[in-house]
């Protein structure tokens, strides 16, 4: 699922959710989703994590946003390497 799409069918506290774990705006990740802005590697795979720790809660209504969407140059990553589990590690 693309980042517009996420965000037009999350509700606001979902929205926000995301937004706070990756300390940010909900501003800042319209302008990922318009591609006005590039995430880095680091907030990619913060944003994939937490979109789907909420995908989960929704029963299928939002789907996972995959991190290659979200940067500039999405072939840096590789698929065959483990995700980063970044909103997992924080205390």
């Amino acid at each position: 699922m693309e980042l517009n799409y996420f965000l037009k069918a999350a509700s606001k506290r979902e929205r926000a959710e995301v937004a706070t774990v990756c300390n940010d705006s909900v501003s800042y990740l319209y302008q990922l989703a318009g591609k006005h802005r590039y995430a880095s590697a680091l907030m990619a795979a913060r944003i994939e994590a937490q979109t789907r720790a909420v995908a989960v809660r929704t029963n299928g209504r939002l789907a996972t946003v995959p991190r290659e969407t979200l940067v500039r140059y999405p072939e840096i990553f590789e698929r065959d390497e483990p995700y980063l589990m970044v909103a997992e590690e924080r205390p």
